[in-house]
């Protein structure tokens, strides 16, 4: 049996955008293109879509790189300046005006870190439809301001704090789900 060759880059980045565009419509995220760089990118400022959908297709997500502009469409949505969500997020205003002024993605590593706030939330929307009636409930008003709360449990240091990393962001995120269940005050 002969082994399968190996898919060229092109290839398997077309494969990788037909399964994020795929799963993501089945999901009911937009994805869109973005026409300086041909590469895909979903609208990830519906935070409880992005918390709903495969790891896989976020991971696809991530590796094909999240516009720019998502960041300053986030900030705006959650009532927060974009220089209070780069620097939670640790990133460089200078490197992001300049990839938003061209029309290009975000790295990889950029990416991830910008996922997890709409992430974070998803997961206090669908937090609160559980536990209740969300009726006039904002989610990402209420993360924004929770952010930036010194919390006892992060040693007063505040969320915001640890969005500039993957471990950080989980960190967050399962105090969140610790929260939701009474486990830490």
């Amino acid at each position: 049996m002969s082994k399968p060759k190996p898919m060229s880059q092109p290839t398997a980045t077309r494969r990788a955008a037909i399964t994020v565009r795929g799963a993501a419509k089945s999901s009911g995220v937009q994805v869109k293109k973005n026409a300086s760089t041909a590469r895909q990118g979903a609208n990830i400022d519906e935070g409880a879509k992005i918390y709903g959908i495969y790891p896989h297709v976020r991971i696809a997500m991530i590796r094909q790189g999240i516009p720019a502009s998502t960041i300053g469409n986030l900030s705006s949505r959650m009532g927060m300046s974009k220089e209070s969500l780069l620097s939670s997020l640790g990133l460089s205003r200078a490197t992001i005006s300049s990839k938003e002024k061209d029309a290009t993605a975000l790295s990889k590593g950029e990416s991830e870190r910008v996922r997890g706030v709409p992430a974070l939330i998803g997961m206090v929307q669908t937090m609160v439809e559980q536990s209740g009636d969300p009726a006039g409930f904002n989610a990402a008003r209420w993360v924004s301001e929770w952010l930036f709360k010194p919390l006892r449990a992060l040693g007063g240091e505040t969320p915001a704090s640890y969005m500039d990393t993957f471990e950080g962001q989980k960190l967050v995120s399962e105090l969140l789900s610790m929260s939701q269940s009474g486990a830490y005050a």
